[in-house]
């Protein structure tokens, strides 16, 4: 659901808003008891003026909420929706989500970019991005922690997948973010969980009878979405959905273990036939703390060793084949990090602090180094 309009008396919530797009942050957090926080570039960085009170909160939320949502606040505790105004003649849209916290409301702005953003710009390589929108059909899917840049990087895909024409396109999303622009000869449907459509799941059914060329699913949460999706990916729709793992490897062993442990291995089957990629991705601390983060990436392609792995339940297997995956555009997180941090993007710290294999990094010629308490890592 989507609030596009303020009421007069939430200026203290605009001001916090514009600091917020002036400064370039990623989000805003009110939580009672705190002043309220910026996170500017993965850091979190409070505001001037004294802690928030639960009545200045609320009073906040309710001048931004939807009408219809209003109602379901006691009865679902959490809340998630879109919110777009225009700042200084420009436009400014935000993710928002409330919930409670010892009695009180709390709320989280995520800020939308205006436009999506280039592949260059989310540090997506583009020939790989040309190739997952280039695909006639399968499953392919974005993984990472909250705040990794998913939902992005699903939009960029989109973007170009509708750019290359006689797509016809539906997307599930909670809430809706970006907005997709009419391209010529691709049509794009955007249906809201909780407005346009009651779950991911009855999204992904009805989306079948649309002529769908492509499915965006936001997220997937349950056994039955994950069903849908792996069927719709079977039976020749590209579906592009996201799931919160660390890794490749992750992604694959979360996806089956949605099921039934009696359902498994016919899972792992569909699912070696069906998956095409799975894109890891971690937003890391920009060695110059003043500069947006660093996006690092694991690149698992479901080739015939990988499928094989799958079906025979040899995810172990996974992170082998993907360090020799490399001549079909395979990459390990390690190897990323190594790149990132010879490159001088991000710190060797920060490459050790995240890497699965941290000897291993030091074979790839990233040095030691000594974290804040003296102790070498």
């Amino acid at each position: 659901m989507e609030t596009t309009s303020l009421a007069p008396h939430d200026g203290e919530l605009m001001g916090f808003l514009a600091q917020g797009l002036a400064a370039g942050a990623s989000d805003l957090h009110l939580v009672a008891g705190y002043a309220p926080t910026l996170r500017i570039h993965g850091r979190l960085q409070a505001l001037a003026g004294d802690p928030l009170a639960g009545g200045q909160i609320a009073r906040m939320i309710d001048s931004v909420m939807p009408a219809v949502l209003k109602p379901q606040m006691e009865l679902r505790k959490d809340l998630d929706f879109s919110l777009s105004f225009s700042q200084g003649g420009e436009p400014a849209r935000f993710r928002v989500n409330v919930f409670h916290n010892q009695g009180s409301l709390g709320a989280c702005f995520r800020f939308i970019p205006p436009t999506i953003p280039s592949f260059e710009w989310m540090g997506i390589p583009v020939d790989l991005a040309r190739r997952i929108a280039s695909l006639p059909g399968g499953l392919v899917l974005i993984t990472g922690v909250t705040g990794a840049g998913k939902t992005t990087t699903l939009a960029g895909l989109v973007q170009m997948v509708s750019q290359s024409g006689n797509r016809r396109i539906v997307t599930i999303e909670e809430p809706i973010e970006y907005i997709f622009k009419a391209a010529a000869k691709s049509v794009i449907s955007q249906r809201e969980v909780g407005i346009d459509v009651d779950s991911f799941a009855e999204g992904l059914k009805y989306s079948l009878r649309q002529d769908p060329d492509v499915i965006l699913c936001g997220e997937i949460r349950d056994r039955e979405t994950a069903q849908m999706a792996i069927s719709a990916a079977e039976t020749g729709h590209l579906v592009l959905t996201t799931l919160h793992t660390q890794d490749a490897r992750g992604a694959i062993t979360r996806l089956v273990d949605i099921f039934p442990v009696d359902q498994h291995q016919d899972v792992r089957s569909q699912l070696s036939l069906s998956l095409r990629f799975v894109i890891s991705q971690h937003l890391l601390p920009n060695i110059k703390p003043e500069e947006k983060r660093v996006l690092a990436l694991e690149i698992l392609v479901a080739n015939d060793a990988v499928r094989a792995a799958i079906r025979m339940n040899k995810i172990e297997t996974i992170d082998s084949l993907i360090q020799t995956g490399k001549k079909v555009g395979m990459q390990s997180l390690d190897e990323n990090l190594s790149y990132l941090a010879c490159t001088r993007r991000i710190a060797a710290r920060t490459a050790h602090r995240f890497a699965k294999n941290p000897a291993g990094l030091r074979a790839m010629g990233v040095a030691d180094v000594e974290l804040e308490d003296g102790v070498s890592i």
